[in-house]
């Protein structure tokens, strides 16, 4: 796998990776292992004892001091002719890599591989072995293999860099880490059409194959290589390589979508909860179900995931697992290409989900939210409902949430005040369209997610106004779901006041409201009742303005209309409310039975008036001296002083005052609706 066609020429220059030294002290054919020893298969018995770990190496002083400089002067240096043991358990590369360059001062031949160069270049180093003691010593020969081979190769730089995690420092300090990093970015930003070396990519049926296996499945010709062929091979590097990789390939011009899409793809191999919570099908499920399928290969090298041996308690392995899932979201943060749409909405939310449950530093979970906020109206509602990890009562972080909008609405306004290329006709007509579409879906999923969050009875009031106040009014062309998140509120709050309820009610326009919201609203004993009559109003100034607005062939058929689903919304109100307008009616009819009965009432006392006075001038007519006669004298002056005027058909004439009522009351009856 990885092998590049110039590597077979290389590696018949180098003795097909077989490195021996011609210049040897001990004639040997080899060493010879006893269970944790070494031994030197040689008539000489051994002087000398390296002890490192539990290995212990029999060896003899000469090979060794005449090609090691530390050896040399550890042997020499010390003054002690009894001198014959020495504990090396800080030399890099381990047994492993000390029985390499042991073999070398014996003038045995070395098998110099990928997996082991790295190891031995460092143990090398620490050894001190270098031209000044014999030319052509193991520094020089180990940095020719890496730069003639190694580096040449896209399947040897991987493993050369997997296998220096367990060198450090030594590693860094010897540019290999660097040198690799370069190598494999120079390879990735390669042209797909010019790769002749075999990768990984993505098998559709069979599963990760071996080192082995993939050198005889290199790409053909005619065969046509995806952009995305290096992911999976970078992917099995550890967090610190895997940035220094992607810093190299950000340096040499890549695509940013390709390096965003490289770090989703690492992200869902190396963090197991990222992967959990994958809702959408997509490109990065099927990355995914690769890298699953890749952990399950043979080779070990290929265990995708966060793989740990740690020695205690259960409490201490979660604990640093944690604090490797730390370092990974962290490091990932940091290399997150800055351009907008490099990686997806989703994946951002999930990873800073993982940020917050990690408590990753408050700088880094803060850049994560801004770079949710720009783009904030490609979210989903299931990335949206994040637990409250901290100590609050709610259950989900609503505090969150409105973090995020306000980052998009900073970002909105920042993009609708920044100057732009295009003329102002090109700006209107496209990018204010874009901006108020982006406001249209941002709003819809705030409603939907109060919809949601409403349910929990630990929601304060306060927390729901102002999340459902934060977008402006332009950006709600109807409260259709503003409406919806409101009743759901009211029906897990049913201990709400009066006041409370109003006061909710008032981050809903009535106005915004569709036929259904309103036959809905009108049949809502939740809501308060001046909330129920102004449904009812604004579907009243709909009607008006509907039929003053309509031409004269449409006035009939939407008259009609209007009118019916008046008729309905009034059959539609609640009971009490339907009780307190019958009992209006009912009322209204007793007054005008009552005033009726007066009007009645004051006809027949007309008429007794128009009788006595006509007894009056009969009597009057007769003369009479008497006091009674006096008497209706005077109440005759006081009728004509009243009655002035009278009709020209000599009908009784109805005083100013009872004439003024009657005029009252005949208004108030064309003014009544019933």
């Amino acid at each position: 796998m990885w092998e590049s066609e110039s590597e077979s020429a290389t590696g018949h220059k180098y003795g097909g990776g077989l490195l021996t030294s011609t210049n040897h002290g001990v004639k040997t054919e080899g060493f010879v292992q006893r269970g944790n020893s070494w031994y030197v298969a040689t008539d000489i018995p051994s002087d000398f004892l390296v002890q490192i770990g539990e290995a212990s190496f029999h060896l003899h002083k000469y090979p060794l001091v005449s090609r090691s400089g530390k050896l040399s002067r550890i042997i020499y240096e010390t003054h002690d002719p009894d001198l014959n043991k020495i504990v090396m358990d800080d030399i890099p590369g381990g047994a492993e890599a000390f029985e390499l360059a042991a073999k070398f001062c014996y003038g045995v031949a070395v098998d110099l591989t990928a997996g082991n160069i790295s190891g031995l270049r460092c143990a090398a180093e620490y050894l001190e072995m270098t031209e000044d003691l014999e030319e052509g010593n193991l520094i020089f020969k180990a940095e020719a293999f890496l730069s003639y081979v190694v580096l040449s190769s896209w399947r040897d730089s991987i493993v050369v860099l997997k296998s220096c995690e367990k060198l450090s420092p030594w590693a860094e300090n010897l540019q290999i880490v660097r040198r690799c990093s370069e190598s494999i970015a120079w390879k990735a930003c390669a042209n797909p059409k010019g790769i002749r070396w075999s990768y990984t990519g993505r098998p559709a049926k069979i599963s990760s194959p071996t080192w082995n296996d993939m050198k005889e499945s290199s790409p053909s010709r005619n065969q046509q290589v995806p952009p995305d062929w290096w992911f999976e091979d970078a992917s099995i590097l550890r967090i610190d390589h895997f940035v220094r990789v992607i810093t190299a390939i950000k340096v040499k011009g890549m695509r940013f979508e390709l390096v965003g899409a490289a770090i989703m793809h690492y992200a869902t191999k190396w963090l197991p909860g990222l992967i959990s919570d994958t809702a959408n099908p997509g490109d990065e499920a099927s990355n995914c179900s690769v890298s699953n399928s890749s952990s399950s290969g043979g080779g070990s090298s290929w265990k995708g995931g966060l793989h740990m041996v740690v020695t205690g308690t259960k409490e201490d392995s979660s604990s640093v697992q944690a604090k490797e899932q730390r370092m990974i979201v962290e490091s990932l943060v940091s290399i997150i290409p800055p351009q907008k749409d490099s990686v997806s909405c989703s994946f951002l939310l999930r990873l800073l989900r993982m940020a917050i449950m990690l408590k990753v530093a408050p700088a880094l979970v803060t850049e994560l939210e801004k770079r949710v906020g720009m783009q904030f109206e490609q979210a989903t509602l299931a990335d949206l409902l994040i637990p409250s990890y901290s100590k609050g009562e709610t259950m989900y972080d609503v505090d969150l949430v409105q973090r995020l909008l306000e980052h998009f609405i900073v970002q909105e306004q920042t993009e609708s005040s920044s100057p732009s290329r295009q003329s102002f006709s090109d700006k209107q007509h496209m990018g204010m369209g874009c901006i108020l579409n982006a406001k249209a879906r941002v709003a819809r999923l705030v409603d939907s997610y109060l919809t949601e969050v409403s349910r929990d009875r630990n929601l304060s009031l306060t927390k729901f106004q102002v999340l459902a106040e934060a977008l402006p009014e332009s950006a709600r062309t109807c409260d259709d779901g503003l409406y919806r998140a409101i009743d759901s509120y009211l029906k897990a709050h049913p201990t709400l006041s009066e006041h409370e309820r109003k006061r909710l009610c008032r981050v809903m326009d009535c106005q915004k409201l569709s036929i259904d919201a309103c036959l809905h609203a009108a049949q809502n004993e939740r809501l308060p009742l001046r909330v129920v009559v102004q449904v009812l109003f604004a579907e009243q100034v709909k009607i008006s303005n509907a039929l003053a607005t309509s031409s004269v062939k449409d006035v009939e058929s939407e008259s009609h209309a209007m009118v019916t689903n008046r008729k309905t919304l009034l059959e539609g109100t609640p009971q009490s409310f339907q009780e307190g307008w019958t009992a209006a009616k009912k009322d209204i009819n007793t007054m005008k039975f009552e005033l009726e009965s007066v009007k009645a009432k004051y006809m027949e006392l007309q008429n007794d008036m128009a009788s006595l006075q006509k007894q009056f001038d009969k009597m009057l007519k007769q003369k009479h001296s008497s006091a009674w006669s006096s008497g209706w004298k005077k109440l005759s002056k006081l009728g004509r002083t009243t009655n002035l005027v009278e009709n020209q058909d000599d009908s009784p004439k109805i005083p100013d005052s009872i004439e003024h009522n009657r005029k009252t009351a005949r208004r108030w009856r064309r003014n009544s609706i019933s």
